[in-house]
């Protein structure tokens, strides 16, 4: 065998060896996740209409597009579609497309050929050849730019592509659903986004509700937080205050489910009984408030943060030992250590009283 036939065959092991590698950590995601469909919290109309259209386009090679506020839910509704389709075996591959710099969402999305690019020192296997047989979830897919939109158009409709810096096309078997908070039809109309590509990833549109919009299913969402971040913190909380519910209602969640898991886990860290509750001034939108609402939620909070730097203050800053804040206010030390982190709490100040 001669030099340069040694060096293919070594190039090509290492690609082997990567595809591998990366499969392999697909795999250990696939097991490690819970099903999508149990993660889908609630009974409204809203839902069960988005959960009629997963049934329906799940068994079909259709591709889809997921549209919703930032959020809401559209992986969770991109991962029921391919766990519900006869592509479940296979992998499930997720792109930001937010996340990856514009000159590198090409070579992340094809791969690359040695050399293709200051970098590149060897060949490199990208996402949709590593979804090859699976589907391909292409979150953000508003914020790809043009020259690459013009790719993803060709591997919608002739089902290949080329590696960057390659000349060889490379022909895979991708489902493709793609999920935007963007209007795409603005940025069609404005030139930002190409309407050929939009027209080919519009096939099946699924509309995902924001959460002011289901608001009967708080409670249950609720529930569902309380229960996860309970286990996680070992502690046992078994009711929430009718007020405190009814107040989430009330709310317009900007950040939708994604901020009311936040809001509960940060009450559940901070909870010392059985009876969850939440201060208000977490919500965003507190100046929308009357005095009188505002008044009747239970700020926690503020009152937890007074016993902590009361206590710390009596104990020089000083958290644990026999006379550390937390054996005086009898609770663990990681405990308060937890809540001094929550509440930003400046401990060291105390130590200079």
């Amino acid at each position: 065998m001669n030099e340069l036939a040694t060096q293919r065959a070594i190039e090509s092991i290492k690609l082997f060896k990567e595809v591998l590698s990366q499969e392999e950590l697909m795999l250990k995601d696939k097991v490690d996740a819970p099903l999508a469909l149990e993660q889908i919290v609630g009974s409204s109309a809203a839902l069960r209409r988005v959960l009629m259209h997963v049934a329906k386009v799940a068994p079909t090679d259709s591709t889809v597009l997921i549209k919703g506020e930032t959020g809401t839910g559209k992986e969770l509704i991109a991962r029921a579609i391919h766990e519900a389709s006869c592509r479940s075996g296979k992998s499930f591959v997720r792109v930001n497309c937010a996340a990856i710099p514009p000159s590198l969402i090409a070579a992340e999305l094809f791969g690359h050929e040695k050399g293709a690019f200051t970098g590149a020192g060897q060949r490199r296997v990208g996402r949709f050849e590593l979804a090859d047989g699976g589907t391909i979830f292409l979150d953000e897919i508003g914020d790809v730019p043009a020259e690459t939109q013009i790719a993803l158009l060709r591997v919608l409709q002739e089902h290949e592509f080329e590696r960057v810096g390659g000349t060889r096309p490379i022909v895979v078997d991708v489902r493709v659903i793609a999920a935007t908070n963007r209007d795409l039809k603005s940025d069609m109309h404005s030139g930002r986004f190409r309407s050929d590509l939009f027209y080919r990833l519009d096939v099946f549109p699924i509309q995902v509700p924001a959460l002011r919009e289901r608001v009967e299913d708080i409670p249950l969402l609720v529930d569902c937080f309380i229960a996860r971040h309970a286990r996680k913190a070992g502690k046992r909380i078994t009711n929430v205050q009718q007020y405190a519910v009814e107040r989430l209602q009330r709310y317009q969640w900007p950040g939708n489910i994604r901020e009311l898991q936040n809001v509960i886990e940060r009450a559940v860290i901070l909870s010392d009984d059985e009876t969850l509750s939440f201060d208000a001034m977490w919500l965003h939108q507190t100046s929308e408030l009357s005095f009188h609402q505002v008044a009747v939620v239970d700020s926690t909070a503020d009152r937890e943060r007074q016993r902590i730097e009361s206590a710390l203050a009596e104990c020089k800053g000083r958290v644990y030992g026999p006379r550390g804040a937390a054996s005086k206010l009898g609770m663990p030390r990681s405990t308060l250590e937890t809540k001094i982190r929550a509440l930003r709490i400046n401990r060291y100040r105390f130590k200079l009283g």
